[in-house]
């Protein structure tokens, strides 16, 4: 992997090397020479014979040694020739130093598209422009101008700002936070935060991720290597750019687009990202994440030698998310027996201000065995019956057997210094807040609780979806034949109608007779409002008429809204009146969504009806969902304490709403067009509900094109295309179909029923227990990156999973792995060699270059079948290993 040689070099050039010590040049060479780095380095400066002494090239084509990195540090306008230079020389990595590409207007542009064009063309891996480069403790390795290196540790930090990568780094050397890598990426011509992520995701050394951003390029490609990653090391993002000013500030400093902040949101939610909001808040997040174990849970116990920092530390835990553990009441029973009278009986621990190291030492074993307790925060403040520095030199020392998180605040100045410096050089962090330390412990716990989401399995859906996408695409083709940008309501509500979304029943009418008719045929109280798709806003031009209730009154609307319409707008083209029946129902809610230009169709869920700019109780998602992501919209909204029921008031049903939700996303999934979809008011009480009013507008930088299927998505959709069926050579019929979370208990159910050799053949062990997280791992899949097909068997009404066959593609999508397994009473029926068929099939539709299959060298049925489909076969003592170029 080029990133591989990129941050493990042995050999470097650095280009733009100086003697100047004013330089960027003269600082990369100085660094790197000056350390323990053990590799071999070459100054490239066409004006000097030596740079610090070691012989300087021309060029790096004379060097006449294969370089695995380039640090390219020479005015912007000469970076393109030296970036072919360097490709030509067969360089496998480069970082770009230089200022003035994407953030410096059109020719910078320019060069950054050259850049990414040579970059391509040799297969060479670029950050940067405009950096600080990057640091490799491990090597001793400071390939940037950052005047320290950074500590060992086992943090990976990625910056998009060089300055605040200087910061951290001056605050992490005296916080004792060590990282594996410490990467300045800048404008991101080519390496990108997905792609440090994918590569930091699967590196040993690394175990937790931190990221300073503001902006990204590729939000499909950050969320699919995000949520890869998210699940087994936390992912922590400071993003700035949080107002419209600040997304200003961040476009001119990179050259990208911020998008919206609740969005942004919303997204690092779906993909299991923990957001924090400071640069402090970063930073001790870091400490604890490099210092102490990670809380699965969110109560944590105070210990304190005063009172008010303990209800400080209190109202914080609350606010933030976290509770005031309950102690146990034999750990009360124990405290009583060590602590003075007058301790607090309850959690915060309140210990005294007399508060001796021996007591503190105490307290701290008897909570940290607490079975109620996650986390202990220790306090104290400077009093002249505490010392500092030993009650630092004694907590210290106690054993923490049960892998608790422990942290620290030392309030005060220099009283306090010595015993800080004790704590942290012993892995315990400190902080000089009980805020602080708070808010650090709960940013930790919700990756936590963001897995436990992620782990979820969503229930399965209330009834067979089918929906008749023919028709919507007929409506959209009518509209843009048509010339419009949006749909008339009445097409508006059929457009969701064909998606099984309940609307009110309506008709158009295009006389006063025809009103009076149909009204009549509706049902009175009717509503009458202008149908046109030239005007949206009905209400201003007077083209609603509600509450109509006789046929007399019906032709008399007819009539004033015409004469109004044809006032306010005389130009627009009407189709009629559209009639629909009046319906009265308890709440009414908001269903939206609207095209961002980074993340595509982005779903709201909240409060709706003329209130909700008031309000503004609504909750985001990026589509698609499932009935657990669309509970989980509908839990964040206030409204939804009404929506289940409150006091004497009957709940509705929920799961209807959550379904609608789950429609309404495939919706938007299938249909690019949709610029703006909005559902308001969708009108619902304890009987069900039902679309009252409904807005589509288009997008027409899509209309009339052929787009690539869920190419608008970031997180692509079930792929519905995938499915068909298959008649087993004993002529039993089974659908094969992507798998779908909710097919954890199905699969779950096939994994206990196969035998000791099937298990061995297809996980090359025994897998003895079938844990909740290892089904989830095989059925929350990416489908960017992964496919996994079962076989499914209806039987008595029943559905079973007799097999599965599975594709994993690395990240470039260039290779893929795939394995195969039938359960034990369905084998020698020849779906084994139907799934590999099959999913050779898909990996050419994807574009994949090259197919792999691991198996033990006694499975004779998968050599056979590699066999039968031109696999070439690697076959040693006990594993095969099977390949196909397609």
């Amino acid at each position: 992997m080029k990133l591989d040689k990129l941050f493990n070099p042995k050999t470097i050039a650095i280009i733009g090397a100086s003697d100047k010590k004013e330089s960027v040049g003269y600082a990369l060479m100085d660094n790197i020479i000056n350390s323990e780095y053990n590799g071999i380095v070459y100054p490239i400066n066409n004006k000097r014979e030596s740079v610090h002494a070691i012989r300087a090239y021309d060029s790096i084509q004379d060097i006449g040694d294969k370089i695995d990195l380039a640090i390219i540090a020479t005015p912007a306008q000469t970076v393109p020739a030296v970036v072919k230079d360097c490709g030509e020389a067969g360089v496998s990595g480069i970082v770009v130093i230089s200022a003035g590409f994407q953030e410096a207007g059109k020719e910078g542009e320019r060069m950054s598209a050259e850049i990414l064009k040579l970059a391509r063309a040799y297969d060479m891996r670029v950050i940067g422009p405009n950096c600080l480069g990057f640091i490799r403790p491990k090597l001793n390795l400071n390939a940037s101008f950052a005047n320290q290196m950074a500590l060992k540790g086992r943090i990976a930090f990625i910056s998009q700002s060089g300055a605040l990568c200087t910061a951290i780094l001056d605050w992490s050397k005296k916080n004792n936070v060590g990282f594996s890598h410490f990467v300045s990426i800048g404008s991101q011509v080519d390496v990108s935060f997905h792609d440090l992520i994918d590569y930091f995701g699967s590196d040993k050394d690394t175990d937790s991720i931190l990221i300073y951003m503001e902006s990204i390029k590729d939000a499909h490609k950050f969320m699919s290597a995000a949520r890869a990653f998210s699940r087994s090391k936390p992912i922590i993002v400071l993003k700035s750019g949080r107002t419209e000013e600040g997304a200003r500030a961040a476009k001119s400093h990179t050259g990208s687009l911020a998008g919206n902040d609740a969005i942004f949101t919303a997204a690092f939610e779906r993909a299991g990202i923990v957001r924090v909001d400071t640069t402090v808040g970063l930073f001790h997040t870091a400490k604890a994440l490099a210092m102490q174990p990670k809380s699965t849970g969110n109560r944590m116990c105070v210990i304190t030698n005063a009172g008010g920092p303990g209800v400080i530390a209190t109202d914080a835990l609350v606010y933030s998310g976290g509770q005031i553990a309950i102690l146990e009441k034999t750990s009360i029973k124990k405290l009583d027996k060590v602590m003075p009278r007058n301790w607090s009986k309850a959690n915060p621990v309140d210990i005294l201000g007399d508060a001796s190291p021996g007591r503190y030492k105490k307290a701290l074993e008897i909570c940290l065995q607490d079975k109620n307790i996650d986390s202990v925060l220790v306090i104290l403040t400077p009093q002249a019956m505490s010392d500092p520095t030993e009650v630092a030199k004694t907590l210290a020392k106690v054993k923490n057997p049960n892998k608790k998180t422990i942290l620290a605040s030392w309030m005060g100045g220099k009283s306090v210094q010595e015993g800080r410096v004790i704590l942290e050089n012993n892995n315990i962090p400190i902080y000089r807040q009980p805020e602080d330390a708070v808010k650090s412990f709960i940013n930790v716990y919700k990756h936590s609780e963001n897995i436990k989401n992620l782990y979820e399995t969503p229930a399965t859906t209330p009834h067979a979806f089918s929906p008749d996408t023919e028709a919507n695409k007929k409506i959209i083709n009518r509209a843009h034949k048509n010339g419009l940008t949006a749909l008339s309501e009445a097409d508006a509500k059929e457009f969701l109608s064909n998606y099984d979304i309940p609307v009110v029943s309506n008709a158009i009418a295009r006389t006063s007779k025809q009103a009076s008719d149909l009204a009549e045929k509706i049902g009175f109280p009717v509503a009458m409002k202008i149908l046109s798709a030239e005007i949206l806003h009905k209400t201003d031009v007077g083209g609603v008429k509600l509450n109509v209730s006789s046929k007399k009154e019906a032709e008399k609307a007819y009539s004033e809204i015409m004469t109004s319409v044809r006032k306010f707008e005389p130009q627009a083209k009407v189709d009629g009146i559209f009639i629909e029946g009046m319906v009265e129902k308890t709440y009414e809610l908001l269903i939206g969504s609207k095209k961002d230009n980074l993340f595509g169709p982005v779903i709201v869920f909240g409060m709706g009806g003329v209130a909700v700019e008031v309000f503004k109780d609504t909750s985001i998602a990026l589509p698609p969902l499932n009935m657990a992501l669309s509970r989980q919209l509908i839990e964040k909204t206030k409204i939804y304490k009404l929506l289940r029921g409150y006091r004497n008031m009957p709940g509705v049903d929920i799961q209807s709403i959550q379904f609608l939700l789950y429609k309404f996303a495939y919706l938007l999934a299938d249909f690019p067009e949709i610029k703006e979809l909005d559902i308001n008011p969708f009108a619902v009480d304890e009987n069900g509900g039902i679309v009252l009013d409904a807005k589509v507008v288009l997008d027409k930088n899509v209309l009339g094109k052929d787009v690539k299927p869920y190419s608008h998505m970031v997180i692509a959709p079930y792929p519905r295309e995938y499915i068909s069926s298959f008649t087993l050579k004993n002529g039993t019929k089974v659908k094969l179909r992507p798998i779908k979370p909710e097919d954890e208990a199905m699969e779950g159910e096939m994994f206990k029923g196969f035998s000791k050799e099937t298990q061995q053949h297809r996980f090359f062990k025994q897998i003895g227990n079938i844990s909740h997280e290892m089904l989830t791992r095989y059925t929350q899949i990416d489908y960017d990156r992964e496919i996994a097909i079962i076989a499914e068997l209806t039987k008595e009404k029943e559905k079973h999973m007799i097999g599965v066959v599975r594709l994993i593609a690395d990240p470039l999508n260039n290779t893929a792995e795939f394995a195969v397994v039938v359960a034990d009473s369905w084998q020698s029926n020849e779906l084994g060699s139907k799934f590999t068929e099959y999913i050779i099939e898909i990996a050419k539709k994807r574009g994949i270059k090259k197919v792999y299959a691991k198996f033990l060298s006694d499975n004779e049925i998968m050599i056979s079948i590699m066999k039968k489909n031109g696999f070439k076969l690697s076959i040693e003592k006990k594993i095969g290993k099977a390949e196909l170029e397609l």
